[in-house]
């Protein structure tokens, strides 16, 4: 690891500072950058996430994925976390500490505002940031795309009918150009890209020659990361500003959900005997959010301004410093698991 990854938790702190001091001193630019979306996705924060997922998409190998399926422990603890145990532990947290650690903190009608938006939290698993993840751990290109495959489907079927159920909202409108736009957006674009490099290179110089690239890559990749950082928070530096408070209320049981969830999906891959490649993206992509799509559901039935809007905000400022931590922490246990997969796994 070079100089300038083994200082990586330094750069975000001052992308963070960065994104924040920018944010109030120039927010007429933050709002310009906010003007170009699509369905609600954000084009600029879509280009640099591209920059980040490119050099894992790489190493997607279209002949390997016909083997994932014989691999399916992986895959059960990843769909068994993200949609029988996250949306409810979300929903229960929210309550124990709306409702009783913090009462008498926040108005009723704001507590349960907040409560909402972290239900939506938990029912949305990562879609587009797990893949960033699961490179910065060296995980398994081939598993990590069906991983997130997988939770794409169950999740147009899924995410309806859970988020209702916790929510007590019985019509809940999905927005689906959200969702599609999404899935398009972050995984069909740079996964295309990534197989025709992949299917040129392998012509022309082989394995190595892949490596090289990717491994050249690197660097740029993190500079996405850390842009997508700067963006984030300057696109909420208002809010941070004007209720720290709060934020820090919201913040405390999503922590605690984040932590938590990688704790039973990690330990759970360990208890398995998964290899590290798998289990690492496993717990990546149980513990981060599709945000987009928590945040756009948050405005649709609740409204921009609402505390449900802004427990979801507090999810999207939240992630990027929270994975990290994770990603360094899961890199030093590595060696906790089998180094190469077998056939049982």
């Amino acid at each position: 690891m070079g100089t300038f990854e083994r200082f990586l938790s330094l750069w975000v702190a001052l992308a963070i500072a960065a994104g924040v001091g920018l944010g109030l001193v120039a927010p007429g630019l933050f709002e310009a950058v906010s003007r170009f979306e699509w369905a609600r996705v954000n084009l600029v924060v879509a280009a640099l996430i591209w920059l980040m997922i490119y050099p894992m998409m790489l190493k997607v190998d279209p002949s390997c994925l016909k083997d994932v399926g014989k691999k399916p422990r992986g895959l059960a603890l990843t769909l068994v976390v993200n949609w029988l145990i996250k949306p409810f532990s979300m929903a229960a947290l929210g309550v124990l500490f709306f409702e009783h650690v913090f009462a008498g903190l926040v108005p009723v009608e704001d507590a349960q505002q907040y409560i909402a938006g972290m239900i939506l939290l938990g029912v949305a698993p990562c879609t587009a940031m797990v893949f960033v993840w699961s490179h910065l751990t060296d995980g398994d290109a081939n598993y990590t795309l069906v991983q997130v495959s997988l939770n794409d489907i169950i999740l147009v079927f899924a995410f309806a009918p859970i988020a209702g159920l916790l929510l007590g909202v019985t019509d809940l409108s999905v927005p689906w150009e959200t969702l599609v736009a999404s899935v398009v957006v972050f995984v069909v674009v740079p996964l295309g890209a990534g197989l025709a490099t992949h299917a040129r290179l392998m012509k022309t110089g082989g394995a190595e020659a892949i490596e090289r690239l990717s491994t050249t890559l690197k660097p740029a990749s993190i500079i996405g990361l850390l842009l997508t950082v700067v963006l984030l928070f300057g696109f909420q530096a208002e809010t941070i500003v004007a209720q720290p408070g709060r934020v820090l209320l919201i913040a405390v049981p999503l922590l605690i959900q984040s932590y938590g969830i990688f704790a039973i999906t990690y330990g759970s891959a360990r208890a398995l005997g998964l290899p590290f490649e798998v289990a690492a993206p496993a717990a990546m992509i149980g513990t981060s959010n599709f945000f987009e799509l928590a945040v756009a559901v948050a405005i649709s039935l609740f409204g921009l301004a609402s505390g449900a809007a802004l427990a979801t905000v507090v999810g999207v400022l939240i992630e990027v410093p929270v994975m990290l931590s994770l990603v360094a922490f899961a890199n030093r246990t590595k060696g906790w698991f089998p180094a190469a997969p077998t056939a049982s796994t």
